[in-house]
């Protein structure tokens, strides 16, 4: 496919490169917003930087030598959203119902301003109160203390510091549970488990560096002009070199087809722009393992034709021999499989996976990159794990400029797994901790977010600690899991601002205000810096540098350490003031669990560009099963066993974030990359589909998840909005559209909420039903 007929073609929905103008019209729009001073908005000055703080959005790399501005559109949407001058305060909550709360938007509720002081709920008045730090801390561990730690859920999203995250287990087992959900159950779990199978580590292996070194990279499922924009300055840097970038993803994404990099002159003052995608391959919702299977059956294909002719191997046989276990069986099954069944899962012509392969076949170092479009499925492991299939057959992985790469979305939702958090006993240090702390862990599997909500739903969950997010609102089936959340003896929220989790709440509720990372943290030992991991598995130091929004916030070790004082008790064989006021003792102990990554973690934390945590796959270590990297037979080639592929109504759902949206986070109801603007509730469908259904623009449907499980997931009231989509796929927002996902329709393995492929019906069109 030519670059012409594919990368350079624009979208219609947004007719202009990302970056540019329109990124910074974006970010002066938000700090206007937010009613950000001049002075305050300089902080952005120090975002990513080696002596400044990590953003708390996205958790792209942090490069040693970073740019003037290291923030893209999103961070600086992020910074605002925290550095915001509204305010909420006692006062209130003291004017405002719970019940008269859950009426606001969901927008509206954060946009309200940071919370500033602890709060009970108290159901005679229906209103959340002030309480003093030391009584909520009091009265969360006496409740804590009279339940059934089997039955207490810990979650964490992904903005808590590697210190928070290794205290909060420690927490949570000193207290008798592995009940550790975190907020990769709902995104990259499905690579965690498809990677430790694959190469015997459940992360990306590329760094920085790597882009230096590719000939070629692709993208599945990953709109980097949203979810990740600063890596458009490697991406416009490897294309500049002449380096191909193959795109697979059902939508035209601006972030993947052009970009202006606000940071040049000459792209600002000029029509300039840089091409991202050279090929761009609108692969069908659901298609991917059919797509990346067309790719490795041209390959295989030209092998074998190599070999008939005496001429040079397109396989890295060397590689294959030596470094992996279940070739012969991969290749039998390409060799078989179909074309016809290939294009008409993938939506794509053998041409279109061919010309993929050729630009394979040419490079000698490749770096997949991918998202939650290819995690988000019911064979979202086998996604994974194809992707590395691929990577195998050129030997790709374990040398520079190679190797997959897994986009992750919370700033350190990686690393809080690097340090323990995690319902897998067989993934947590068990040993090490019991020899280190003088406790005896729990041994029995903890729940996961899908088999915690399950739990909850038949009455056998009786609490939930829940470590920042809004957890209420991200998971699937929300109209059957928000009457079991309100059951919920006690549910405790450590957040910044407020959010729909605190108004569906427990019996017994608390709010507990912490600072932002971007805030100074002064405690007894003076001010304090915490850590994280990128998506490259870099670690870095992050310290505050502006005013905290509030004299009664606390920083989220400390209100661990509080919590697990008031629960623990004696039980307890930590000194948890001791970290509390100084958390370079958390790094020390940090250092002692797991030395391989963290050794003199105190000495190493500000190394420029961070230091990599200890990676065996990265050097053709493989810590699999057979010891060997791992190639896989697909179950099957891709099709979702929950969608009625031949019933012609059938719509296979994708739900979707927006440019002014961070996960639950809502800046703004536009999303000016699709042409949306001032309202979330959009169904964006190809003009075939509408025409085959009867739609136009403009007209609003209801619809309704295709199950047969005695419970009826609708939604109603979405716009209809034409849009460059392939045939029988739709997409409409997350967490709208939520209430359409079952909770058992996950990825097989790990779990993954299947949001990326949701079969559902069009039930009523403008008030009318429609025969189904």
């Amino acid at each position: 496919m030519a670059e012409s007929d594919s990368g350079a073609r624009k979208s219609a929905a947004y007719p202009y490169s990302s970056g540019g103008w329109g990124s910074l019209r974006a970010v002066a729009g938000v700090l206007a917003q937010e009613k950000v001073p001049l002075k305050k908005s300089s902080v952005l000055l120090k975002q990513n930087k080696p002596d400044g703080f990590a953003c708390v959005s996205c958790s792209w790399a942090k490069p040693a030598d970073p740019h003037v501005f290291e923030f893209c559109e999103s961070g600086a949407k992020a910074t605002a959203w925290d550095l915001t001058a509204k305010r909420m305060t006692p006062q209130f909550f003291e004017l405002h119902t719970v019940t008269q709360l859950c009426a606001w938007h969901d927008h509206d509720l954060e946009e309200a301003g940071r919370l500033t002081a602890p709060l009970r709920y108290d159901a005679d008045t229906d209103k959340y109160l002030s309480v003093s730090w030391e009584e909520a801390f009091e009265e969360i561990g006496r409740e804590l203390g009279a339940l059934d730690p089997k039955r207490v859920v810990f979650y964490t999203s992904g903005r808590a510091s590697l210190e928070t995250s290794y205290m909060y287990q420690l927490f949570a087992r000193m207290y008798g549970t592995n009940n550790l959900p975190d907020s990769s159950n709902m995104c990259h779990e499905s690579s965690s488990v498809g990677l430790k199978e694959a190469i015997g580590a459940g992360v990306g292996t590329i760094t920085l560096d790597d882009f230096e070194k590719t000939d070629l990279m692709f993208f599945f499922g990953q709109n980097v002009g949203t979810n990740s924009p600063r890596m458009l300055h490697q991406l416009q840097d490897a294309r500049k070199r002449g380096v191909p970038i193959i795109t697979f993803n059902p939508l035209r994404e601006p972030g993947l087809l052009q970009f202006v990099n606000p940071q040049s002159p000459v792209e600002m003052l000029t029509p300039a722009h840089t091409v991202i995608s050279t090929q761009y391959h609108q692969v069908k919702t659901g298609g991917d393992t059919a797509a990346i299977l067309g790719i490795c059956k041209a390959v295989i294909h030209a092998d074998d034709r190599a070999i008939e002719r005496g001429e040079s191997r397109l396989l890295d046989v060397d590689f294959i021999e030596q470094h992996t276990a279940g070739f012969p069986a991969f290749a039998e099954y390409l060799r078989a499989v179909s074309w016809d069944d290939i294009e008409r899962v993938a939506g794509l012509s053998r041409g279109d996976l061919e010309a993929a392969a050729e630009e394979y076949m040419r490079a000698n170092a490749v770096i997949i990159h991918y998202g939650m479009g290819l995690t988000q499925h019911r064979q979202g492991v086998q996604n994974v794990r194809m992707l590395c299939n691929l990577l195998f057959l050129r030997g790709n992985i374990g040398k520079p400029g190679a190797g997959p790469s897994p986009v992750r979305g919370h700033s350190n939702v990686q690393g809080q797994r690097t340090v323990g958090i995690t319902e897998k006993p067989e993934l947590a240090p068990l040993d090490k901790l019991a020899s280190q702390f003088g406790f005896d862990p729990p041994r029995d599997k903890g729940m996961n977010v899908v088999e915690a909500f399950e739990a909850m739903i038949e009455g056998k969950v009786s609490a939930v600690v829940n470590l920042g997010g809004n957890l209420v609102r991200s998971v699937p089936d929300r109209l059957r899991i928000e009457p079991a959340w309100q059951n919920l003896t006690l549910s405790v929220n450590v957040a910044t601002k407020l959010n729909r989790s605190h108004l569906i709440h427990g019996k017994k509720s608390y709010i507990l205000p912490c600072l932002s990372r971007i805030e100074v943290d002064t405690q007894a030992s003076g001010a304090q810096a915490v850590s994280m991991e990128d998506s490259t598995g870099c670690i870095h130091g992050s310290r505050g540098v502006a005013e905290p929004a509030s004299a009664d916030a606390r920083s989220e070790p400390f209100i661990i350490a509080e919590l697990a004082k008031h629960t623990l008790g004696e039980r307890s064989t930590i000194d948890w003031d001791r970290w509390r006021n100084d958390y370079a003792h958390v790094r020390d102990h940090i250092a002692e669990t797991y030395p391989e990554t963290f050794h003199d973690f105190n000495a190493r934390m500000w190394t420029p560009g961070g230091f990599p945590r200890a990676l065996p796959a990265r050097e053709r270590k493989w810590q699999t099963k057979s010891g060997k990297a791992e190639f896989c037979v697909p179950e099957s080639i891709g099709e979702d066993p929950d969608m009625p592929e031949r019933d012609p109504r059938s719509l296979r759902l994708m739900t979707l974030r927006s440019d002014s949206q961070f996960n639950t986070t809502i800046y703004k109801l536009d999303d000016r990359f699709r042409g949306i603007s001032g309202n979330r509730m959009v169904i964006l469908i190809s003009k075939g589909d509408m025409e085959r259904h009867g739609l136009a623009k403009g007209d609003h449907i209801t619809l309704q998840t295709i199950a047969e499980d005695g419970f009826e997931r609708r939604v109603a009231g979405l716009r209809i909005e034409p849009y460059d989509i392939p045939a029988g796929c739709i997409a409409g927002y997350y967490p709208e559209c939520n209430p359409l996902l079952p909770l058992w329709h996950y990825a097989k393995e790990s779990k993954v909420p299947g949001a990326k492929s949701i079969p559902v019906h069009i039930v009523e069109v403008n008030g009318t039903p429609r025969d189904r």
